[in-house]
């Protein structure tokens, strides 16, 4: 039976390095896993009161009921992200809050995570991803161990195409993916 990996690109630009990083790093999935990209662009922004049973005048948007029930229907979450004013794009918090409600179906609860971050300059997204990995830790996601991935500079990496053609860097994200890939098996067996 096929494994579903939800990715989710951490900027919204449709020619976003973010976006060209995850098309390859979908690539790297074995047979057996069908990994997409999730949009989340068009998520309404959090509002608790869609989630408020006290409040009838505001119902729960489709767009979160189905973004909430694609995540539960995944086996593992990738994120893949840039570095925003020193932490996660507002477009992926919006994201992770809609999955965090109802407090009583959480649909982020024990899923395995993947997380790239990127930046143009030297430091890799290290704000994005700690920020992201501090929001992720409420909701008991494993994610594969070190060696983290931090992508500096990283327009230098894709060639015109966006192809990650660095053959140490296409072997590090590969084994990243298989770690992942590892980390969705062990959870799958133990549910």
């Amino acid at each position: 039976m096929n494994k579903n990996v939800s990715v989710l690109v951490g900027s919204l630009r449709r020619g976003s390095y973010a976006r060209k990083i995850a098309h390859n790093l979908i690539d790297y999935f074995p047979e057996g896993y069908n990994a997409r990209i999730v949009e989340i662009r068009d998520l309404p922004l959090y509002d608790f009161d869609y989630d408020d049973p006290q409040v009838s005048d505001k119902p729960t948007p489709p767009e979160y009921a189905l973004f909430r029930k694609i995540i539960k229907s995944s086996d593992g979450i990738f994120f893949v992200t840039p570095e925003n004013n020193r932490t996660i794009p507002s477009c992926l918090k919006n994201a992770i809050d809609i999955g965090s409600k109802p407090n009583s179906d959480v649909a982020w609860e024990n899923l395995p995570a993947g997380i790239v971050s990127h930046s143009v300059g030297r430091m890799g997204g290290y704000s994005s991803q700690k920020n992201l990995r501090l929001a992720l830790s409420y909701f008991n996601m494993p994610t594969p161990g070190q060696p983290e991935v931090f992508l500096s500079q990283s327009p230098t990496l894709l060639d015109a195409d966006g192809h990650v053609t660095q053959e140490s860097t296409v072997e590090f994200l590969q084994n990243y993916v298989s770690r992942l890939v590892q980390l969705i098996e062990q959870n799958t067996d133990s549910r």
